[in-house]
């Protein structure tokens, strides 16, 4: 039987950004050089190892067995998906790249950003002309610059009309003009105004608004999350400073365009709207069967994740012991975002408000072609890595798998004819938490059509939505020898 030792290490930390791209040796590296390093990843981590029998320990008998099956693949691309389960219904977020710097950068939260933030949806009674509808702004863009707020529809891109075929083309470049348009609920009505729009480096801080707000005479927190990045923890545990210092009652917090991000993160956030839980199960890891049963009988302890009182540079949580919540959530609330309702839940009342949202359960982790797949003395003639799926997050009450995501408590959908200002106490949303908080009765909502979306400006950006795990692990964690 091929005898496979592979020292592993996880990676301690994978969200770092290197200052420049490494620079790349000229020798050519075959393609099967690649595909050993992707399986041999995928075999070790993969969380759905055990369902795919080309990843099975006793798959090669012999070293030219092995070879003659990597060979068999022209590209990593071809390899990396042969060995994914179920693409597109078990696994739908494990994925492969070609180029790991710009996607350290993507964790990070830089994008080449516009700062226009819109959601596509397609025309009432059709499955084909699709408009787009401003979410928000992002401060100190192009955008903010040119006037664009949130609620303006627009439906042209360089003077065509945006489809379901063509608004990924339309979209992609760096530089490009939106015709505006007015809607009334019913119909789309072009006008003669345009804005010209180009995109350039943006770091986007997740922390869009965080206010106090005094409603019949209740202070109440608001924030609008926009994703878990990792290097914004500080800049979170302050925003919960301000609302212990302003003695708010309750809570909103707006994940509606969240599409998650950092394990760690959603733990510390989750940390901060208690703070009464600290050293008890937040959520528990299934790995895959090997995994699970090293860990089982070495470090189960490995398995748990707790809540906790101090953030990754050990300043204390601004903790504000709540046993209520209300948090706001569309189809665009995925993973992180997801793990906080679903970790919460068990042990304070978590008031959903808005649309059900995606469903991620599982995180994945960065791994890179090196002795131990970290970062460090990555292999310098390629820049592939794959983000495998690697563990499922589990409640303390076991819920999991929840494939087509967490629904609300209360259902409401955005309204693009009159979508209120984001923070307003009579923007729906909003208005509909303060009227449960206040007890003033549920609020209004004029009836009208409810129309499908069909993508939003960080869908279109791969990989965006990932529940990143960022846990640190033991420095003697994982010498396995599966492969004997």
């Amino acid at each position: 039987m091929k005898k496979f030792k592979i020292a592993l290490l996880i990676v301690l930390s994978i969200l770092i950004v290197p200052s420049c791209s490494d620079d790349l040796d000229d020798n050519p590296i075959a393609s099967s050089s690649i595909n050993d390093f992707i399986w041999k990843a995928m075999n070790v981590f993969y969380l759905y190892k055990d369902d795919v029998p080309d990843l099975a320990n006793d798959r090669f008998a012999t070293d030219s067995e092995y070879n003659t099956y990597l060979d068999g693949f022209d590209t990593p691309e071809a390899i990396f998906d042969n060995l994914i389960f179920q693409p597109g219904v078990i696994d739908r977020f494990s994925f492969l790249v070609d180029n790991y710097i710009e996607l350290e950068q993507l964790f990070a939260g830089v994008t080449k950003n516009h700062g226009m933030e819109f959601g596509l949806i397609f025309f009432p009674g059709s499955d084909f002309n699709v408009f787009g509808y401003v979410r928000y702004v992002l401060p100190g863009t192009d955008a903010e610059s040119k006037g664009v707020q949130r609620g303006m529809i627009f439906n042209t891109i360089d003077g065509v009309q945006i489809t379901a075929d063509n608004f990924s083309d339309l979209l992609e470049p760096e530089s490009y003009t939106i015709g505006l348009a007015t809607f009334d609920g019913t119909t789309i009505t072009p006008t003669s105004d345009t804005i010209d729009l180009t995109k350039v480096e943006y770091t986007e801080n997740p922390i869009f608004i965080s206010e106090t707000l005094n409603v019949e005479g209740q202070n109440i927190g608001y924030l609008m999350y926009n994703g878990f990045t990792a290097n914004f923890d500080s800049q979170l545990n302050a925003a919960f400073a301000g609302f212990a210092s302003n003695g708010i009652t309750d809570l909103v917090i707006d994940f509606r365009y969240n599409p998650g991000g950092s394990v760690f993160t959603a733990i510390t956030l989750s940390s901060l709207i208690t703070g009464q839980f600290t050293g008890e199960v937040f959520t528990t890891e299934q790995w895959n069967s090997d995994n699970q049963a090293f860990f089982e009988a070495n470090d189960p302890n490995r398995l748990i994740n707790l809540f906790i009182d101090e953030t990754r540079n050990g300043a204390n949580l601004n903790s504000l012991n709540l046993n209520r919540v209300y948090i706001l959530t569309t189809r665009s609330s995925a993973s992180a975002s997801e793990l906080v309702i679903n970790g919460l839940n068990p042990y304070i009342d978590v008031v959903q408000i808005g649309g059900t949202t995606r469903g991620k359960f599982s995180a994945s982790t960065t791994l890179y072609d090196s002795s131990d797949f970290g970062r460090s003395g990555a292999n310098p003639n390629h820049t592939y890595a794959v983000q495998p799926l690697i563990l499922k997050s589990i409640n303390v009450n076991g819920v999991t798998d929840y494939f087509d995501g967490l629904a609300p408590d209360t259902e409401l959908f955005e309204d693009y004819s009159n979508l209120g200002s984001l923070g307003d106490i009579n923007e729906p949303f909003l208005a509909e938490a303060l009227a449960q908080i206040t007890g003033s009765g549920r609020s209004s909502q004029r009836p009208f059509e409810v129309l499908k979306e069909l993508s939003n400006r960080k869908a279109m950006i791969p990989h965006s939505d990932e529940l990143i795990y960022d846990l640190p692990l033991p420095k003697e964690f994982l010498k396995l020898d599966f492969y004997k």
